[in-house]
C-alpha cells in the first residue's frame, strides 16, 4: 500500500463513522395518526424549518453520503 491508498482509506473509516453518528444523533419519525397530525403542523406553521436540527442534521448527512460515494469509488479505482 501506497501512501494515498492509506489516507484515503483512513478518510473512508472517519467518514462511516461520522455518518453512524450523525443518523443516529436525527431524531425519528413519529408513528401514527398523532404523529402524522402535529408532524404536518410543525413543518407548516414552523418559521424557522431550515434552522432546526433536524434540517442541519439532514443537510450534514446529505455531504457525509456524497463524500462516502467518492471515496468508495476512490478505494475501487487505486485498490
Amino acid at each position: 500500500m501506497n501512501a494515498g491508498q492509506i489516507i484515503v482509506t483512513i478518510l473512508h473509516v472517519l467518514i462511516s463513522i461520522s455518518m453512524v453518528v450523525i443518523v443516529l444523533l436525527q431524531s425519528g419519525k413519529s408513528a401514527g395518526l398523532s404523529g402524522t397530525i402535529a408532524g404536518g403542523a410543525e413543518t407548516f406553521f414552523g418559521k424557522n424549518k431550515g434552522r432546526t436540527l433536524d434540517a442541519i442534521l439532514s443537510k450534514y448527512t446529505s455531504v457525509v453520503a456524497i463524500a462516502f460515494i467518492i471515496t468508495s469509488a476512490i478505494l475501487v479505482l487505486i485498490l
